[in-house]
């Protein structure tokens, strides 16, 4: 299993909200979590045969931004 992290703009819980479905479909449910606390905005992502393209691709069709860390 392998992870990768990315700085987003996911600023709160709301928008956690809005990019909930789109990376759930991605990479499935209780594979991610964005800490908000952390002012860089820390979306960390588990799994296998991911790409940071695929999760970059993931959050911007939400309206969001995510770069590898």
């Amino acid at each position: 299993m392998e992870t990768l992290k990315f700085k987003t703009n996911i600023n709160c819980m709301g928008c956690v909200g809005k990019v909930t479905n789109k990376l759930n479909e991605t990479v499935g449910a209780n594979n991610w979590t964005v800490d908000i606390d952390d002012p860089a905005k820390i979306l960390t992502v588990t799994g296998e045969n991911l790409t940071a393209e695929m999760i970059e691709d993931a959050v911007k069709a939400t309206g969001f931004r995510a770069e590898e860390d």
